[in-house]
């Protein structure tokens, strides 16, 4: 038996979403709140993982694709001759 796949973005996201607007309406059964707020707490975290990646992308990879390597040898000598 296979472990379940994770949740997309947007299914984590729409689950959040679900699970919130059952626990504002205030019709959610005390018996069912600890199982949604494990849900979300999944579904958060799924969220946050796929953010966090994204980010890790963004701050690394792609940071300096668009720099000159000329301006940044000027940058690095600038930064010696302070030094």
């Amino acid at each position: 038996m296979s472990a379940p796949r994770p949740l997309s973005y947007r299914e984590a996201y729409a689950r959040l979403s679900r699970i919130a607007a059952e626990l504002e309406g205030g019709e959610a059964d005390l018996d069912r709140v600890l199982p949604l707020l494990e849900e979300a707490r999944e579904a958060y975290a799924e969220c946050r993982a796929r953010i966090e990646a994204v980010r890790a992308v963004l701050a690394g990879d792609w940071a300096g694709a668009d720099e000159d390597p000329e301006d940044e040898a000027l940058d690095n000598e600038a930064d010696e001759d302070e030094d």
